[in-house]
């Protein structure tokens, strides 16, 4: 259910390095299974500079209001504008049409850092 190819967060975001060196974000299944519907997110401003674990953006569902964490620094390159008109996206395909945000200026020692997605699975039944 969790790509390999990713690394995640204790608080639900993964990241995927791409072969250009920019990073791709998004929230796990874990997240928007929890979420419920989602009907609004606040992207961030392209050009904008994140710290690792810096709020990047904003998740609105059914249930509540919930803040997307970088989980990785760098310089916001692109958003997913597609979420603007279609937030369900998250809900349909985190980990492919549903991507929050691509990175650019990565510190890959941050995703280093991050579970592999054995890890992530593990850290998710502790929270059982």
């Amino acid at each position: 259910m969790y790509p390999n190819d990713r690394r995640y967060s204790k608080e639900h975001e993964w990241v995927m390095i791409e072969p250009d060196g920019r990073a791709l974000v998004g929230i796990t299944h874990y997240a928007q299974d929890h979420l419920g519907d989602v009907v609004f997110v606040d992207l961030p401003k392209p050009g904008a500079k994140v710290a690792q674990f810096q709020k990047l953006g904003e998740v609105e569902s059914v249930k509540a209001v919930s803040d997307i964490f970088s989980p990785v620094a760098g310089q916001v390159a692109e958003v997913n504008e597609r979420l603007t008109s279609k937030p369900e996206l998250l809900n349909q395909d985190p980990y492919g049409m549903g991507w929050i945000a691509r990175l650019s200026a990565v510190n890959r020692d941050d995703a280093k850092a991050l579970m592999s997605a054995q890890e992530y699975e593990a850290y998710l039944k502790q929270l059982e």
